[in-house]
């Protein structure tokens, strides 16, 4: 039955086509195979839920295998807070992570924004080549930005 969305997960699959997008397209086919086996009750509560722990999760052990493996050790370390950008990328990681956790915040109670956030990350995903993180690291901004505002207007009340 071809319902609302059914109809967009069929267009975010065409898309996903057309920009070559294995991503998305992994994403939209689990889904649908989610759907087709009427497990859609029990696992999508579950990936609401849990699906962005799973993914940080996910993407930790990633981005920790080159210090498990030995690629990457003390010696390493060492060497690249002689750099600059090792500063700039130790700073750029402290920052996203921080405005990250009030992106969590934003998602969880804001529903109607996580759906703008999504779309978003889906559309940068599939013109621009984008990588979909951008949902939490885009709530955490978008979270900033809304305190900084809200902040700016009080002042000038």
């Amino acid at each position: 039955m071809l319902t609302s969305s059914n109809l967009f997960l069929l267009i975010l699959l065409l898309l996903g086509f057309i920009a070559k997008n294995q991503a998305i397209l992994i994403a939209v086919y689990i889904l649908f195979g989610i759907k087709l086996f009427n497990l859609d009750d029990k696992l999508f509560p579950f990936l609401e839920s849990k699906g962005l722990f799973l993914g940080v999760v996910v993407i930790t052990v990633a981005v920790l295998v080159p210090i498990a493996t030995g690629e990457i050790g003390f010696q390493e370390l060492v060497q690249s807070v002689k750099s600059y950008y090792a500063w700039i990328a130790l700073l750029a990681g402290m920052f996203v992570a921080y405005i990250a956790k009030d992106g969590l915040h934003l998602l969880a109670n804001d529903p109607h924004l996580t759906a703008a956030l999504v779309i978003g990350t889906i559309l940068a995903v599939v013109f621009f080549q984008g990588v979909a993180v951008g949902p939490l690291i885009g709530a955490g901004i978008a979270y900033l930005v809304m305190q900084t505002v809200d902040s700016i207007i009080k002042i000038f009340s």
